[in-house]
């Protein structure tokens, strides 16, 4: 298998500044991002930075960077700029790893580039898990997804889909209800992409692969990855879980 990970990295944030340099356990955010990505199966990890800053601190730690431009609207638009930068053909696979997931699962990136070389007829991949409970359905902030036969996304909202006649008591698909039905699926945000296609995504209008028509596979993962960092609560609970086990990582 081949592919290399990108790691998009813009130091501005609104709910927490300078997020990817916080400290954990003395290595910056997007550095043990970056050392988590590099255990897996990947050719190359390179991190593309909107800023010097990130750059020189990714280069004290022995990691990989380019300097991207300052005014990309997305992640998608700076790997692709990395990807022109780092002369990656148009057949090759690189998975975007964001730079607020320091507990990222290394197995979980090979998992999600693996999806995306099995499936020729698929522009991206990507991946989700099954949700446990019923106040995870109903939550907003989570994204759900469907499939269909092959694993492949055929709709993803903050809506409770698949939806069914009655939420009332067990959800539908626990193990105490008679015949139960397969669990709804949690996106996962990571994604894989084949460099010919990323170079034209962040051209579609809203950036909605799926209403272009480009089929997107998805990775289904057994248990809940690693917490992504968003807000200072969760850079606190990231510390701790690292301070308490820096190798733990959720099964594939």
């Amino acid at each position: 298998m081949s592919f290399t990970v990108l790691i998009p990295a813009r130091l501005a944030s609104t709910r927490l500044p300078n997020k990817l340099l916080a400290d954990i356990s003395g290595t910056p955010m997007v550095v043990r991002v970056a050392q988590r990505a590099l255990q897996s199966q990947a050719l190359r990890t390179v991190v593309a930075a909107d800023s010097a800053e990130i750059v020189a601190q990714c280069a004290a730690f022995g990691i990989q960077a380019v300097l991207t431009r300052t005014d990309h609207p997305s992640g998608s638009d700076r790997i692709a700029e990395a990807s022109s930068l780092l002369g990656l053909a148009d057949e090759a696979i690189v998975v975007n790893v964001q730079g607020d997931e320091p507990l990222i699962d290394p197995a979980l990136i090979n998992a999600v580039a693996r999806q995306l070389e099995d499936r020729p007829d698929c522009a991206m991949s990507t991946a989700a898990h099954p949700i446990g409970d019923m106040a995870e359905l109903l939550n907003p902030n989570v994204v759900k997804v469907v499939l269909d036969a092959r694993q492949t996304a055929l709709y993803f909202s903050r809506a409770p889909i698949p939806a069914a006649r009655d939420f009332a008591g067990q959800p539908w698909w626990s193990a105490n209800r008679p015949n139960p039905l397969p669990p709804p699926l949690r996106h996962v945000g990571i994604y894989g992409y084949r460099v010919g296609f990323l170079r034209q995504f962040p051209l579609l209008p809203q950036l909605r692969a799926l209403w272009h028509g480009y089929r997107i596979a998805v990775h289904l993962s057994t248990d809940t990855p690693g917490p992504g960092v968003d807000t200072a609560e969760d850079l606190e609970r990231v510390r701790r879980l690292v301070a308490n086990g820096p190798d733990l990582a959720p099964a594939v």
